[in-house]
């Protein structure tokens, strides 16, 4: 990996120094090329912040150049390979994020997220279970008892098998005292399929991302039972599944992965280089306008989460019949 090495920009130093960012390296950290590993197609999660990370590095001339590549298939797990098995250590990065953890070991993958090194998490989003308005399901305390007294009387959507909408249910379930090999979960496409078979009954309860029907919530035609997040968010008016006294949460998170074996210097560079990418305002406008919840943590930390989400992820795939 070549990198160049110039003087420290003196407000970076001075916030290090305050303690407002992680050890920097000794010389500086701009890029001269970046190549970005989007494992799945335009327009999806990873892709779209594979961009913002593309925008952002550019227009705070963190690095001179850097260029998006799009590697779609088996849950991200082609592109995995491809970063992994790569020959050409030049600069790059993947995004990564909760659907890669599950994903290996639902397409018995030769590869998993643990081979590359963590670089740094960055943004996400916490969930909410919703039902129709006029469903007799209040809380999500009703609907973890609901099922426990007739498993098939509730049918759970979201997409695909395996992904955080899936895992998610499970979790609720088994938090909920229920068999989650008992789910009648039913995979539907994109939120614009799955909206109107809520409305109707069709699906009892259903989850996605907080941006896709915080819309529907205003205007009545959905109402969310709860929110997967650890506590209350600031300015969403959803109770917790904990603090109705069912134990689960989840964060469909998204960060980036450095290559395996990534020299010392090297990986010191890069984290130097996120460190100044999350400070920067170009980030947290970003953030703000998409309303992405800020999830930055650093390498360090992202790796041992990792390790406990594949832990915990792996344990409920198997309880759904998927590991």
């Amino acid at each position: 990996m070549t990198l160049d090495r110039r003087s420290f920009n003196k407000a970076l130093l001075a916030a290090a120094s305050a303690g407002f960012l992680p050890a920097l390296p000794a010389w500086a950290q701009e890029l001269k090329s970046l190549k970005i590993i989007a494992p799945a197609g335009p327009g999806g999660g990873y892709d779209q912040l594979a961009r913002a990370v593309q925008d952002v590095l550019m227009k705070e001339k963190i690095a001179t150049s850097v260029q998006v590549q799009n590697v779609p298939g088996a849950g991200g797990t082609i592109g995995l390979a491809q970063f992994i098995n790569a020959k050409d250590r030049d600069p790059s990065l993947m995004v990564a994020g909760f659907g890669l953890v599950g994903a290996p070991v639902i397409n018995k993958s030769p590869v998993t997220l643990e081979q590359t090194t963590p670089l740094a998490r960055l943004q996400g989003e916490y969930q909410p279970l919703f039902v129709a308005a006029d469903s007799p399901i209040k809380t999500v305390t009703d609907l973890v008892n609901k099922f426990k007294q007739d498993p098939g009387s509730v049918t759970w959507g979201g997409f695909a098998h395996g992904s955080p909408d899936h895992v998610l249910c499970g979790l609720v379930a088994k938090a909920g005292g229920g068999d989650v090999k008992k789910m009648n979960y039913i995979p539907v496409g994109t939120g614009g399929e799955m909206l109107p078979l809520v409305m109707n009954g069709k699906i009892t309860v259903a989850t996605g991302g907080l941006n896709e029907v915080a819309s529907q919530f205003k205007v009545g035609k959905l109402r969310s039972i709860g929110i997967s997040s650890p506590e209350r968010l600031p300015g969403i008016d959803i109770p917790t599944f904990r603090e109705q006294g069912v134990d689960a949460t989840l964060v469909n998170w998204r960060g980036l992965m450095a290559p395996p074996n990534v020299s010392a210097e090297d990986k010191q560079a890069l984290e130097a280089a996120v460190a100044k990418l999350v400070q920067s305002e170009s980030w947290k406008k970003l953030l703000q306008e998409r309303e992405w919840v800020d999830l930055y943590m650093p390498s360090a930390q992202f790796g041992t989460f990792i390790k406990e989400e594949q832990a915990r992820i792996t344990a409920i795939l198997k309880e759904l019949g998927l590991g």
